[in-house]
């Protein structure tokens, strides 16, 4: 994808970006209303699920969806590589990450579903590219892959923070090697309401082991609101050998309001 496609797209308005921590408070508080949802999620085959969190936050941020996989019978881990800080977390190529993969289908013997957030999503794809034979499938919440750092309203912190430049040859890339689908079933979860990177680099191009789910709710949010997490529920437990898009039937198709490729 050329980098003048991707600037095509702007960031999210600072209205939105504004509201995203009362609006993700909101989304934790109302999980104890979504418990009846919650249990009529698809319980999970004790497989290992690796939760990568985002940008410049650590595994305490993804504690409460861990808890959640595990109470629902998956063998949630932790990354275990510090706050996500790009390149300084996960090594120049992904090494680290690739290191931490492979560790946990090593000591289990099965493959290993990625589930990342914001950056971590992008970091999923990154790695299942370079390690496919470990990887099960690969879940995305608000991960701007298919977009340039600059469509996000943090690519100035990004740069602070890691010492890297958005632009330079390396990360452009690195963004257009996982830009396409990943080479295991993948999907993509997504707000139009997000505050801090553009929904539409959010999205997975159409193929037979690729889907978008949309959800209603912020980027902050996104790893405690309660149709995400039914959501990324429901992937997990596709077979291994069978996976299939997600289904909008009943209620639903509120809930999730736009199908697949929409």
């Amino acid at each position: 994808m050329a980098t003048a496609h991707r600037d095509a797209v702007s960031p999210p308005s600072k209205f939105l970006a504004l509201t995203e921590l009362p609006r993700a408070m909101a989304e934790m508080a109302s999980l104890p209303f979504a418990s009846p949802l919650l249990a009529s999620a698809p319980r999970g085959d004790g497989h290992p699920v690796l939760v990568l969190p985002g940008f410049a936050t650590s595994d305490a941020s993804t504690a409460v969806l861990r808890r959640f996989l595990t109470q629902m019978g998956y063998d949630a881990h932790t990354w275990d590589l510090g706050r996500n800080l790009g390149h300084k977390a996960i090594g120049r190529e992904g090494e680290k990450l690739v290191a931490r993969l492979r560790a946990i289908h090593e000591a289990t013997g099965q493959k290993v579903s990625l589930v990342g957030w914001s950056l971590g999503g992008v970091m999923a794809r990154l790695v299942s590219h370079r390690a496919p034979e470990a990887v099960r499938q690969v879940i995305s919440l608000g991960s701007p892959f298919g977009g340039s750092p600059r469509t996000t309203n943090v690519w100035r912190a990004y740069e602070w923070l890691t010492g890297d430049k958005v632009d330079d040859a390396h990360t452009v890339r690195q963004l257009n090697d996982h830009a396409g689908p990943p080479p295991v079933p993948s999907t993509a979860i997504w707000s139009r309401a997000d505050g801090i990177v553009a929904w539409q680099t959010c999205k997975e191009r159409p193929s037979d082991t690729t889907d978008n789910i949309e959800v209603r709710g912020s980027h902050c949010g996104l790893g405690v609101n309660p149709s995400v997490l039914y959501a990324v529920a429901d992937r997990l437990a596709q077979a291994d050998d069978g996976w299939a898009p997600f289904k909008r039937d009943g209620l639903k198709a509120w809930v999730y309001p736009s199908a697949g490729h929409a």
